[in-house]
């Protein structure tokens, strides 16, 4: 039996998810067309008004709503300060912590030669003209500790050292609460490595 088309675009839409194939992206269509048609439609109209009216803040390049998101217009947070991290979710990570109080940079993404993503499809020469106007004394690199993120965050050091702007690099280590017997040998090691005066 033919799937109808209308179906089959629906299942390939869904396909466009990360980690959702073939079966999984069947079972969502199935399961918003035969058991949630008003979840199905509160989710097409959700994506098309986001797709209307999200673009991406002039300053910090997450997503926002304004041309300046709400927290580079807040004149509560240091403006002398800037966070670069991956993605939007790890700048909510990092706002969640409540021990952070300056701006951010947001990549959309990290260094990954392989993939063919360049400085250029991260905006290095947006966070480059942000680092360098003025205002900014200090760049904390918030990467993720993979290949890639050490990558992207050695890259965007060197480059902005380059300039005479301190950057510095979240640590890493054990975490709050942990015990040595079930800690990582890699963990532990950079914990040693990373130990400061007390």
């Amino acid at each position: 039996m033919k799937t109808p088309s209308s179906l089959e675009n629906l299942i390939q839409a869904l396909r466009c998810l990360p980690g959702v194939g073939p079966k999984s992206a069947q079972r969502m269509a199935y399961h918003l067309l035969q058991r949630d048609q008003n979840g199905a439609r509160r989710l097409a109209q959700a994506l098309d008004h986001a797709l209307g009216t999200i673009r991406h803040c002039r300053l910090c390049n997450n997503f926002s709503e304004q041309e300046v998101c709400e927290l580079c217009s807040s004149s509560k947070r240091d403006a002398g300060l800037l966070c670069v991290v991956e993605m939007p979710a790890d700048l909510v990570m990092m706002e969640q912590t409540q021990g952070y109080r300056g701006l951010y940079f947001v990549l959309m993404g990290r260094l990954s030669p392989l993939d063919g993503v360049g400085p250029k499809e991260i905006h290095l020469d947006r966070l480059l003209k942000r680092a360098t106007d003025g205002g900014v004394r200090e760049v904390v690199l918030a990467t993720n500790f993979t290949v890639e993120g050490e990558a992207t965050a050695h890259y965007i050091g060197e480059m902005l050292k380059e300039r005479g702007i301190k950057v510095t690099r979240i640590a890493r280590g054990l975490p709050v609460g942990g015990e040595l017997e079930h800690v990582d040998s890699g963990t532990l090691a950079q914990a040693v490595a990373d130990r400061r005066e007390v």
